[in-house]
């Protein structure tokens, strides 16, 4: 080999490698300081589990076996790359305990030649889903191909050399070639070679060792500027992913403070992201699986959490010398309207499918509510639908604007106590301004609360003290709402000694479970499907008549994919004598969800889309779905989704198929058993 030449290489491709590194690295840190150093045991967890066994990519099953053979082959041909790059030095290079005379020289060298196999599979399946399946969610380009051609290549490369080098060692032995089991893959190349003179066999060892070498340099150097940048950064962004509860949103601290130093609330341009969520950019692999899950994507809404990330982080890219100069100024580009279209920002539902199916623990939730945080409350650029519940929760605590006086009258003649009336209850029911104000919903609230009054459950309701928990504020961007609501009713239930809740809403259930804590309100709370399970199990409420029909059930996504609950209400229909429970294709953490969330409900959807053909309603798609099961009524545990998926059904020409809550359905087969 030639040392000149190896050096050459090795200082030339890593001083590149180094100074691109470096550059992306000072681009990061323009974003906002955060501080993600907490909880060093479960971060390293967490890396092992999704980074390195990539727990993830476990559900697509050719995908990820695929994914898996190339990442560990990676890691196991790294000193492999390490033994060769010595070689170029001095041919007899070996690292220390690897030689092939030694016992775990013996191991490792049958795990490399296994693994070189595993990666050319690995790239195999890949390339038939690039060239042959094309699924549109994935970026299309040479990219792609060049980089499976490089991995493909350097390790063809590397069982010639392997197999040349072995013909070269048994002739100067004066031997013949023998299949060694510590060299399975060299040995069947050696085979191939033969009956090659001397030189050619030469040549081919030669080029098998520079053309492994080179490549894994090239390769590298190839990372910062692509897609696949996300080899070196998917294992840090797993590390220093958000560890709060999945259902928080990070408040804006000192809001009148901010607005007084001139700061920005939300954001307005991209430096205004975090490090993290610049990190966020670098890491994303375009393989389109967060796109394929998105509602709005899925129904031809302009918005693709995809495209979403490419746009932020090309745009940043785009201006990397502006942000990376030590003197001059900035353009100030607004994100919304130069970057991002408006109906992108506006097309969410906050239904964290897209963040479920990342691999490498991208969120986009959390940028597309700052994003709209500074459209409402620093610009007021919002759709007009939403100024109506805006005022509502502001001047009568509730959406629709009904009086705060007729929030309680749901319960009319269910004898039904306040807390002011029991302040010794056991659990207060937190009933949540759909369930109170909506025809169809109060018979949810009834039937919860007639439920807790048979199993003997001793609660009460604030009644009218009861106000919006400001979760579509929140959602929507108007986070001064948001927070007014949340310690206007922090004050309220910490006056009145409440520690536990329950709620038939998973919206009112994530806010006062999960956000509540930031402004001092620190409760137990269970969603109704989760105590009317334990009820059943307790045998405090029977169900004996029999519900002889099939019912799809529906994951409320706040209360699924937010929450993890996903067992309770099915165990609770499941109690039901005669009642059989349908799983449409789409469900848990992989159900659709029906449209309502990210103050969905109070707008209508945007339309229009340039890169998909459709156009349609979430919760028709969704109700199309639940429909494929031939059900005979569709079940939920949520009022938002129980309002979509009714009218999805009357849409659909279906109201033959009754829409309940789970509640309703349980109180169907308890009460008429007496």
């Amino acid at each position: 080999m030639n040392p000149l030449v190896q050096a050459l290489l090795l200082v030339g491709f890593w001083g590149w490698f180094l100074v691109q590194a470096d550059r992306r690295w000072r681009l990061m840190r323009v974003g906002a300081a955060e501080v993600r150093w907490d909880r060093i045991g479960e971060r390293l967890r967490r890396t092992y589990e999704y980074a390195f066994a990539q727990k993830r990519m476990r559900r697509y099953w050719w995908a990820g076996i695929a994914h898996q053979f190339i990442f560990v082959g990676f890691v196991v041909l790294l000193l492999r790359t390490l033994i060769l790059w010595g070689r170029g030095f001095r041919e007899t290079f070996d690292l220390p305990l690897l030689a092939i005379d030694q016992p775990l020289g013996m191991a490792y060298s049958v795990l490399k030649d296994v693994f070189v196999v595993l990666v050319i599979l690995g790239t195999l399946v890949f390339f038939y889903y690039r060239l042959i399946a094309r699924p549109w969610r994935m970026s299309r380009g040479f990219e792609g191909i060049l980089i499976l051609l490089i991995i493909s290549t350097m390790m063809a490369a590397d069982l010639v050399y392997d197999g040349a080098e072995i013909v070269r060692r048994t002739r100067a032995e004066g031997a013949s070639v023998q299949f060694h089991a510590v060299e399975p893959a060299g040995s069947i190349v050696a085979f191939a070679f033969t009956g090659l003179s001397d030189s050619a066999v030469g040549v081919l060892r030669h080029a098998g060792f520079w053309t492994h070498g080179t490549l894994v340099l090239l390769f590298l150097n190839l990372l910062p500027i692509s897609k696949h940048f996300h080899v070196i950064t998917a294992i840090p962004n797993v590390f220093f992913s958000d560890l709060t509860p999945r259902g928080r949103l990070r408040p804006i601290a000192d809001m009148e403070g901010k607005i007084e130093r001139g700061e920005t609330l939300g954001i307005q341009r991209v430096e205004q992201f975090s490090w993290k969520a610049i990190l966020d950019l670098y890491t994303c692999t375009e393989c389109g699986r967060c796109s394929d899950v998105c509602p709005a994507t899925s129904t031809g809404k302009r918005l693709s959490p995809k495209h979403l990330t490419l746009d932020l982080r090309d745009h940043l890219y785009r201006r990397q010398r502006e942000f990376l100069a030590t003197d001059g100024p900035r353009q100030q580009i607004d994100l919304v309207g130069n970057v991002l279209e408006p109906e992108v920002v506006w097309a969410c539902t906050t239904c964290r499918a897209c963040e479920t199916e990342c691999p490498v623990f991208i969120t986009y939730v959390d940028k597309i509510v700052d994003l709209r945080r500074h459209l409402v409350m620093e610009k007021s650029e919002f759709p007009p639908e939403l100024q109506n519940a805006f005022r509502g929760m502001e001047s009568n605590g509730n959406p629709w604007s009904f009086p705060a006086s007729d929030r309680a009258a749901w319960a009319a003649g269910l004898d039904i106590p306040t807390i002011d009336q029991n302040p010794g209850a056991e659990i207060l029911f937190w009933v949540g301004c759909s369930a109170s104000f909506d025809d169809r919903a109060r018979k949810i609230a009834r039937a919860t609360a007639q439920l807790l009054k048979a199993a003997g459950v001793n609660f009460a309701i604030l009644g009218p003290a009861e106000t919006c928990t400001g979760d579509p504020a929140r959602r929507a961007g108007n986070e001064f709402l948001f927070q007014m609501l949340a310690q206007a009713n922090v004050e309220t239930l910490n006056a009145a000694g409440v520690r536990r809740i329950v709620t038939s809403c998973p919206h009112c259930f994530n806010t006062l479970r999960n956000e509540y804590p930031d402004f001092g309100g620190n409760y137990e709370v269970i969603h109704h499907s989760e105590l009317l399970s334990q009820l059943v199990r307790e045998g405090r409420l029977t169900p004996k008549k029999r519900i002889d029909q099939r019912v799809a059930f529906h994951d409320s996504c706040y209360l699924g994919r937010y929450n993890d609950v996903y067992d309770p209400p099915r165990e609770v229909l499941r109690a039901i004598p005669g009642l059989v429970v349908l799983e449409p294709a789409q469900a848990l953490d992989r159900g659709m969800c029906c449209g309502a969330g990210g103050a969905q409900m109070f707008k209508e959807e945007e339309h229009g889309n340039r890169r998909r053909p459709v156009d349609q309603r979430v919760n028709l798609a969704r109700t199309e779905q639940l429909l494929d099961t031939r059900p005979d009524r569709v079940a939920s545990a949520c009022p938002f989704c129980q309002r979509m998926l009714i009218d999805g059904l009357a849409a659909k020409g279906r109201e033959s198929v009754a829409q309940q809550d789970i509640a309703e359905l349980l109180l169907e087969s308890v009460s008429t058993a007496d």
